[in-house]
């Protein structure tokens, strides 16, 4: 195959049109391409409003290193490859005597499931919630209702956290094994769109995403895999420092010498049974902050210099600003044409999340802005301080609310902020956010008056209330800090008519329970896995570690014996 970089075409082409393309690059007739697969493709809007979109293509000729050497691309444009699959490895040699478990049907624990399901181990899956179309009708009247169910919700049930999310499928971690692409390749086998596989910033959809964990289990099962929901773990069973099993809600026992827990980040009741049976954990850095919503055409207008189109998609953005106290204030999670939900999946707390549908044409576009916190901030110790912090904060949040997603314009957060650190003793003020002076500081309501009429896209009961007074004051002057100064790159981020809501606390685990390069625990047999665990942030890095931790336990026993 030869491989083409940086192949632009205008927002309004074809497909035909990126092979005519092609071929003039390796200067041959069109006809003369066997075939063409894009590998990637993105949006460059660096010269708005005049925007390409860019790609990265493979194509199959005949004599390709007679093409090789006539065509006359760019250096670094044109290259032979050899694509290289991903392959499970070898299995190891001690005998495994019971089934595999794993705790838990999020990314990690479906990936990890898959895997060890198609090469012959059967796992048992164990999922507290309920199945995926159950579960969307438990979070679809908590949101009309408010009624909760503490194990069917936002976080809990088939598909993880990710299932009610944008689906977006990038990730930073390194790929030298082919990870990523064959997560990618089982998704879209479950359902997917295929664009998933080349897109820059890939992403599924909510009502997609439902669809596709369905069909990844029933591809478990059909492996000889099972499936159980409904069946929460509330202890492990060890001797002699090897997992026995595990012990369910109900009083029963299920025998393993190799459990593995994908228990995801809002698995709280776990974390404590791991502390209380001594498994090391440690507390780590994650990042909390607040939803910020705008138009959709507003953000549009901000990245394109136009609205988006037929042929533009949902303008996209990511954003970071350094404040002037040390701490990184970024843009995290963030929905083109999506909702803020209700994430919440404790009683008299309340979390929020983004998502979109797969077609990402609501009214309104949100993010979260976040900022990082570490064990200093949790005003604790040990390994689950990072969980008693987000408790106070969702606690918090659930009051200011009355039980309702708060919500603030902008401007009177900015406001009520700003007035709260003037009235500080030795503060500085608005100086010491860095605004103060500077040529492109934001008046409240700079642009207010063009800036276009819009009501808060929520997915649950919401209210206007104080939300400057969930978060501590130190991180609500670093957000507004960050805010404006996006904002002056990015003009109208950082309106008065904005929304802003709270809280978003659930954006990676506080926790990492330590494992070894064995993937397993200090305790024999037992493996951490994805998010929750520590070791993912998001739904591809969490399925890639799902992965991981099924060639370690491949890499180290026989298949099950029957």
């Amino acid at each position: 195959m030869i491989r083409i970089n940086q192949i632009k075409m205008p927002p309004e082409h074809t497909q035909e049109d990126i092979r005519k393309k092609a071929a003039k690059v390796l200067r041959v007739a069109p006809d003369k391409i066997k075939d063409l697969q894009i590998i990637k493709k993105s949006i460059d809007a660096r010269k708005k409003p005049d925007i390409y979109i860019v790609y990265t293509v493979d194509v199959a000729v005949s004599e390709q290193d007679k093409v090789l050497s006539a065509c006359h691309g760019k250096p670094g444009q044109i290259q032979a490859v050899t694509v290289k699959e991903y392959q499970f490895p070898s299995t190891g040699s001690q005998v495994l005597t019971n089934r595999p478990i794993i705790v838990g049907t999020g990314p990690a624990g479906l990936f990890c499931g898959y895997m060890l399901a198609k090469h012959g181990y059967r796992p048992i899956l164990l999922e507290r919630g309920q199945e995926a179309q159950t579960r969307l009708a438990d979070v679809e009247r908590f949101w009309q209702e408010g009624v909760l169910n503490p194990d069917s919700n936002v976080q809990f049930g088939e598909g993880g956290a990710g299932t009610f999310s944008d689906g977006k499928l990038n990730t930073l971690v390194k790929d030298p094994l082919g990870r990523n692409r064959e997560v990618l390749k089982i998704l879209v086998q479950a359902g997917a769109p295929e664009d998933i596989l080349y897109e820059a910033k890939p992403h599924i959809g909510t009502d997609i995403l439902v669809k596709v964990v369905t069909n990844l289990r029933r591809q478990i099962q059909s492996f000889g895999g099972e499936v159980r929901f409904r069946t929460k773990v509330t202890d492990l069973m060890i001797a002699k420092n090897q997992v026995q099993g595990v012990r369910i809600e109900d009083g029963s026992c299920i025998e393993s010498q190799v459990v593995i827990l994908a228990i995801g980040h809002s698995a709280r009741d776990t974390f404590h049974m791991l502390a209380q049976n001594q498994i090391p954990m440690e507390a780590k850095a994650f990042a909390v902050g607040l939803r910020i919503e705008h138009p959709r055409t507003l953000i549009d207008q901000i990245q394109y210099g136009r609205g988006a189109d037929g042929n533009l998609p949902a303008a996209n953005y990511k954003v970071t600003a350094k404040t002037t106290s040390g701490r990184g204030v970024y843009s995290f999670c963030m929905c083109p044409g999506g909702y803020v939900v209700n994430a919440s999946s404790e009683p008299e707390r309340l979390a929020v999340n983004g998502m979109s549908y797969r077609g990402r044409d609501g009214a309104n576009s949100n993010s979260a802005i976040i900022v990082t916190v570490t064990p200093e901030d949790y005003g604790g110790t040990g390994p689950l301080a990072g969980i008693a912090f987000q408790r106070r904060l969702e606690e918090k949040a659930y009051e200011i609310g009355a039980g309702t997603v708060p919500v603030e314009r902008y401007g009177a957060y900015r406001q009520a902020v700003l007035a709260r650190n003037s009235h500080k003793d030795g503060s500085c003020s608005q100086d010491a956010l860095g605004m103060a002076g500077t040529e492109n500081a934001l008046p409240i309501a700079q642009i207010a008056s063009d800036y276009p009429a819009f009501s808060p896209a929520i997915k649950g009961q919401w209210c206007m209330a104080a939300v400057h007074d969930i978060l501590p004051d130190a991180l609500n002057e670093s957000l507004v800090e960050g805010i404006d100064l996006i904002g002056q790159s990015m003009k109208g981020f950082a309106d008065a008519n904005a929304f802003v809501s709270g809280v978003e606390s659930r954006t990676s685990s506080p926790v990492r329970i330590l494992r070894d390069s064995t993937g397993q625990s200090a305790t024999a047999g037992l493996y951490p896995c994805g998010e929750g665990a520590g070791y993912a942030g998001g739904i591809t890095s969490a399925a890639m570690d799902g992965i991981l931790i099924a060639e370690k336990v491949a890499s180290l026993y026989k298949t099950v014996i029957e």
